[in-house]
């Protein structure tokens, strides 16, 4: 059984056991997440929602807050000698999926 969730403008598939890493919720580790826009639920038979499956729900146990891959911003203009270099890590929170409601 897996579900297609919706949180943080991007879209996960999840199944029971998986640990994920979504935009940071602002959660401490430990505590319990319920995610509520499920868009798809596939088991016996697939329930698709418009735009959400009614009554379906993914709970997740939060493991940690994270940071991302560093990713590199280089702003450059040619002939003027201006160069800038900065770096940025997205914060993220990882999350173990204990259970898919539909």
């Amino acid at each position: 059984m897996y579900a297609i969730i919706a949180t943080g403008g991007k879209q996960y598939k999840v199944s029971e056991g998986d640990i994920i890493k979504v935009e940071k919720l602002g959660v401490e580790a430990g505590d319990k997440v319920t995610f509520d826009q499920v868009l798809l639920v596939s088991g016996d038979d697939v329930k698709v929602g418009v735009p959400t499956v009614n009554g379906a729900s993914v709970e997740a146990d939060v493991i940690d807050n994270v940071k991302g891959k560093k990713v590199i911003v280089y702003k450059y203009k040619r002939k003027t000698g201006y160069h800038k270099k900065n770096g940025h890590r997205q914060q993220l929170t990882a999350v173990k999926i204990t259970k898919i409601n539909a």
